[in-house]
Parts: C-alpha cells; sequence; structure tokens
C-alpha cells in the first residue's frame, strides 16, 4: 500500500535507491524458496542469487521487477529477523563493491611487484634475518 501511495504522489527517490538489493547476514541454510517467501511480500521478484562460496554465504542479491517494491522491501525488512539474525537489506553500489575488489588487486600486485624484485616482507626485521 505505501508503496502505491508513492507512485501516486510522484515522490522522487534518493539516488541510492536501485532495484537491486544486497543482503548481509542471511542464515547459511536458507532456501530459495524461503527467500521467495519473505521478499516476495513487497512486490514481484525478477531474480534472487544466493551466495554459496566461502566468502559469499550468508549474502544474496534480490532484484525487483519495481524500484519502489525494492524501496518497500528494505523499508521493511532491514533489521527482520530470520533464524535469529537480524537481516541487513541494503541497496546495491556497484561502485563500493568494485572497490572492494580494487583493493585485493592492488594487493596482489604489490606481492606480485615484491616477489619480482626481491623484495621481503613490509617487516624491516624480516629482511635482517637473511
Amino acid at each position: 500500500m505505501a508503496a502505491v501511495s508513492l507512485r501516486k504522489s510522484n515522490a522522487r527517490l534518493p539516488p541510492e535507491v536501485n532495484r537491486v538489493l544486497y543482503v548481509r547476514n542471511l542464515p547459511f541454510n536458507i532456501s530459495s524458496e524461503e527467500m521467495y517467501d519473505i521478499f516476495g511480500k513487497y512486490g514481484a521478484i525478477r531474480q534472487i542469487r544466493l551466495g554459496n562460496g566461502k566468502d559469499t554465504r550468508g549474502t544474496a542479491f534480490v532484484v525487483y521487477e519495481d524500484i519502489y517494491d525494492a524501496k518497500n522491501a528494505v523499508d521493511h525488512l532491514s533489521g527482520f529477523n530470520v533464524a535469529n539474525r537480524y537481516l541487513i537489506v541494503l541497496y546495491y553500489q556497484p561502485t563500493k563493491m568494485s572497490k572492494k575488489s580494487d583493493v585485493k588487486k592492488k594487493e596482489e600486485e604489490i606481492t606480485r611487484l615484491q616477489e619480482k624484485y626481491g623484495l621481503g616482507s613490509k617487516t624491516p626485521s624480516s629482511s635482517s634475518n637473511a
């Protein structure tokens, strides 16, 4: 109902609002059917992607058909308790996500260059042991 009133009043949404949600702190054993039950209450869902890798477990991406449905889900599901875990529901922001991967790439590049040029670890004490 709240989303319908937003549409009729032509309210402007903040720039970070988007149809793709990033969900953290999910129980590791949650099924996609349970995700559709929880998030489907707020509108039509295009896609749900559950993290299944070691570093992505407990996270998911939820893509809504409509931006107002996504906003409604964020407003209602942030802090929602699922299996004694409180959900963290955020708008997906690719710029923030890519910054994390950029840091990893830079660290890998530094390590590669250190090995290439025979530089030791960052601590001076380890280089004196050689």
